[in-house]
């Protein structure tokens, strides 16, 4: 059976869904966190040198689970973005979306005519290797994997609901820690100008009919983006998890070890 979307069926019932990052490449935390039914597993491409061979063998793990996979791929790699699809991916996200072209772009490369402009192999993963009829493939991928686009700077900011109203642009993706930079306070997301950009997002979103997340700091940041309307939050990644249990211990150690203790 081709393998249906977790998070868009969810957001059918207007749920809200839970994703991690995974930075590590060892398998067994894909399909760890996939068998303990994250809705969603972020895999970044952007910013870590994995291969494409690498990224494959991580999804083709996770698959054993329920959790969509979403990969990102660096800004303008298009052609990757359609060979990530190839490999199994639910979801591509795309990184800082500034203009409708760019987004209308990352659309035609992986999405099939009349759609977009992907080309046909139908022999891969997300095809289950040509073993299910070639109209019900291309209905799967029309159906059942989705595109997110981030919005990270100013100009995407500027051109956002041009950019929401994008046929087969589906989610629409807040980027705090870029645009903290751009805008000069820097991962202090207390300042009022994260939630004004929280707000266009969420407005423009809703004009468009789309769905819209962010990444979520806490569980009560969580509820406070649940509530202005965000069905995708994603929480912490597999490093962080680690750097923090390093640090615990480190500290609730440090007594013990102490020539003073």
């Amino acid at each position: 059976m081709l393998r249906k979307s977790k998070c868009l069926e969810k957001w059918s019932r207007q749920e809200p869904v839970l994703g991690i990052t995974l930075h590590l490449i060892d398998p067994a935390v894909y399909e760890l966190c996939s068998m303990l039914d994250f809705d969603l597993i972020w895999v970044d491409m952007e910013h870590h040198a994995h291969s494409l061979q690498t990224v494959s063998d991580m999804m083709r793990a996770a698959r054993v689970g329920t959790s969509d996979l979403m990969v990102r791929p660096g800004k303008g790699e298009f052609m990757e973005a359609a060979r990530l699809m190839e490999a199994g991916a639910q979801a591509i996200m795309y990184p800082r979306c500034d203009s409708v072209d760019e987004a209308k772009a990352v659309v035609k490369s992986i999405q099939f005519p009349p759609i977009g402009e992907r080309g046909l192999d139908a022999c891969g993963p997300d095809a289950m290797y040509g073993l299910r009829p070639l109209k019900e493939y291309l209905q799967h991928v029309a159906s059942e994997t989705f595109l997110v686009v981030q919005i990270e700077d100013e100009k995407g900011i500027k051109n956002l609901d041009a950019i929401a109203e994008t046929d087969g642009v589906d989610v629409l993706f807040f980027g705090p820690g870029d645009y903290s930079i751009r805008q000069g306070f820097a991962g202090d997301f207390s300042d009022p100008r994260y939630w004004e950009a929280v707000d266009r997002v969420a407005n423009a979103a809703e004009n468009a009919g789309k769905i819209w997340g962010t990444p979520a700091f806490s569980p009560e940041h969580a509820a406070q983006l649940i509530s202005k309307g965000a069905l995708l939050v994603t929480y912490t990644s597999d490093l962080s998890i680690l750097r923090r249990q390093f640090i615990s211990i480190l500290e609730s150690f440090s007594s013990v070890l102490s020539k003073d203790g």
